[in-house]
């Protein structure tokens, strides 16, 4: 697996995307892209299928991503996609371009720029590199890596853009192996598949829903038996790859 001097010089791309090839599920794969966002000086990546229609919220198409939630949310809050220059790009262009806040903001009304400028400020990520890929039933997506700065090679780019197609193609794989829809879930259930998700334990799920620790335990023990799994890890693995959680 990726180590942090992995694909960050002397290793070429294909080692990079053979790696790519092993990973087995959807939280493998967002831990190999973290790891790459790291390994690069990145702070975030994001994995979104790019929409076919005027589209109004960046969630509702992001297939995986490490962005601050704070910084989505806001993004979504303020109505920012319909009038994004990168998604215009990206429903244009097939290769890969970076992206500055001269770039994000272009066009925009003063105010608004200046609301963009504020937002992706706060969270360090100003500057990003995005990858137009597609997967073997023809979705169209996309792979960005965001930071505060960075300039990239074409060489580098190119690299990039090489792992992102394999990246994408992957996870299209992993998403289709679990095609079937388990049993519904409540959304406490859901709650706790995310909150482990995120490496809270038990008690401190408990705390924060405001449950008890007993009644933690029960929704996860049910989340795992309706996901036909045999343990909550293996429940949040595939509650990931059919994307009940993110």
């Amino acid at each position: 697996m990726l180590n942090s001097e992995f694909c960050n010089s002397s290793h070429p791309g294909a080692e990079c995307a053979r790696d790519v090839e092993e990973l087995k599920t959807q939280f493998d794969i967002f831990r190999f892209l973290k790891k790459l966002t790291e390994a690069w000086g990145m702070k975030a990546f994001m994995v979104l299928n790019i929409p076919s229609h005027v589209a109004q919220e960046l969630s509702q198409y992001t297939v995986i991503t490490n962005w601050p939630a704070e910084l989505l949310h806001q993004y979504d809050h303020e109505g920012l996609l319909s009038r994004s220059n990168v998604l215009r790009t990206l429903k244009q262009s097939s290769v890969p371009f970076s992206v500055d806040m001269e770039f994000t903001t272009r066009g925009h009304d003063d105010a608004t720029a200046k609301k963009i400028s504020e937002l992706f400020g706060r969270f360090g990520m100003g500057n990003s590199l995005w990858c137009p890929v597609q997967d073997p039933s023809g979705q169209r997506g996309a792979v960005s890596f965001h930071g505060e700065t960075f300039n990239l090679e074409p060489k580098r780019i190119a690299e990039i853009a090489f792992i992102a197609a394999h990246v994408f193609s992957r996870l299209a794989y992993v998403r289709s192996l679990d095609a079937r829809v388990p049993e519904t879930l409540t959304d406490r259930e859901i709650d706790c598949l995310n909150w482990t998700a995120a490496g809270k334990t038990s008690a401190e799920i408990a705390e924060i829903l405001t449950l008890s620790e007993h009644t933690v335990n029960h929704y996860l023990n049910r989340a795992t038996k309706k996901l036909n799994t045999v343990n909550r890890t293996q429940a949040v693995a595939r509650a990931l790859r059919i994307g009940i959680i993110k």
